[in-house]
């Protein structure tokens, strides 16, 4: 399944400027760049899926077109994160000349997760071989890269996709694969992706494995999440003081649908907000989550620890 859906996401991913969407002032400024044959450095910021490394394929494509697998070098910096690799494979390849353009490009994915010792010989790679290479950082953080490092390049932050663009990617993507796809379905998509195109790319694949007719339960199956009325069930029970209802509840998602503790926690933190309940009562229930959740990623068990603020929820009744 997940060499499928690697498959998939590939097919649609964008091979023009145009074609990649939810970005346009960043892609207005980069193409830019590329007419004049000339960019600088770039690093390119913000949460996964919102087209970072699309962006750095549409650019090297453009450049140097059918010969583009020669002059673009991508790594991914959470596998190979030390110094070693910024002296041996980057310095390598950025020190010899393009033969079919001005400069070769070296895409370094998930460049937050460089040591900062690789980050310092990467800086200095980055002057040395200017004028044979150029570097496209992709992150998500742009606080975790060093201050040399970005006063070298033109940042731009990406933002997560909006619902009407994911929705337009997704209708598009139903019309190529004769998908059904209902209007709640559409909207719930948006929903579990948060944004993120590649995995609304891969929650949908692996929907349309099960059925060519995507409904609104068949996403929530497959994205292992609990459906909104499920979870909002479970908080109304335990502040009516039904705990042992709410206990069961909780006990089902764990155990008969597979889900994780901070999988449910962070569904009750966005359907909290939907409750018919003062402000005041919504701010304490989710302060205790935040507390819950910061246990269960220190190692607590999850199960004791959804007890718990399921007790505590009862005792706000």
């Amino acid at each position: 399944m997940e060499t499928e859906n690697a498959i998939w996401t590939e097919k649609y991913r964008p091979q023009k400027f145009e074609e990649v969407i939810g970005q346009d002032e960043i892609v207005k400024r980069v193409e830019a760049f590329v007419k004049l044959k000339n960019i600088p450095h770039l690093l390119f910021a913000g949460p996964a899926g919102t087209g970072k490394s699309s962006l750095s394929l549409v650019i090297v494509k453009t450049l140097y077109g059918e010969g583009w697998r020669s002059n673009y070098l991508e790594l991914n910096a959470s596998d190979e994160r030390g110094i070693d690799v910024v002296r041996q494979k980057v310095k390598g390849f950025a020190r010899t000349k393009s033969f079919s353009g001005p400069f070769k490009i070296i895409f370094l994915d998930e460049a937050d997760a460089l040591t900062k010792e690789a980050q310092q010989a990467l800086r200095r790679t980055m002057e040395n071989f200017t004028g044979t290479c150029r570097f496209i950082l992709g992150c998500n953080y742009s606080s975790k890269i060093i201050d040399p490092i970005q006063s070298r390049c033109a940042v731009f932050h990406f933002k997560p996709l909006e619902q009407k663009e994911i929705e337009r990617i997704i209708k598009e993507i139903a019309v190529k694969e004769s998908l059904s796809i209902s209007e709640d379905a559409l909207g719930t998509l948006f929903e579990l992706s948060g944004g993120d195109c590649r995995r609304m790319i891969n929650i949908l694949q692996a929907s349309a494995t099960l059925s060519k007719q995507i409904s609104k339960d068949t996403l929530y199956s497959v994205a292992s999440m609990a459906q909104p009325k499920q979870i909002k069930e479970i908080i109304e029970s335990a502040l009516r003081g039904d705990f042992l209802l709410a206990r069961e509840k909780v006990s089902d998602l764990l155990l008969k649908h597979g889900l994780s503790g901070t999988d449910i926690i962070k569904s009750m933190q966005k359907e909290i907000w939907n409750l018919d309940i003062d402000d005041a009562k919504k701010v304490r229930l989710m302060e205790k989550c935040g507390e819950i959740e910061f246990r269960i990623v220190e190692g607590s068990d999850e199960f004791i620890q959804l007890e718990a603020l399921l007790a505590s929820f009862t005792l706000e009744k």
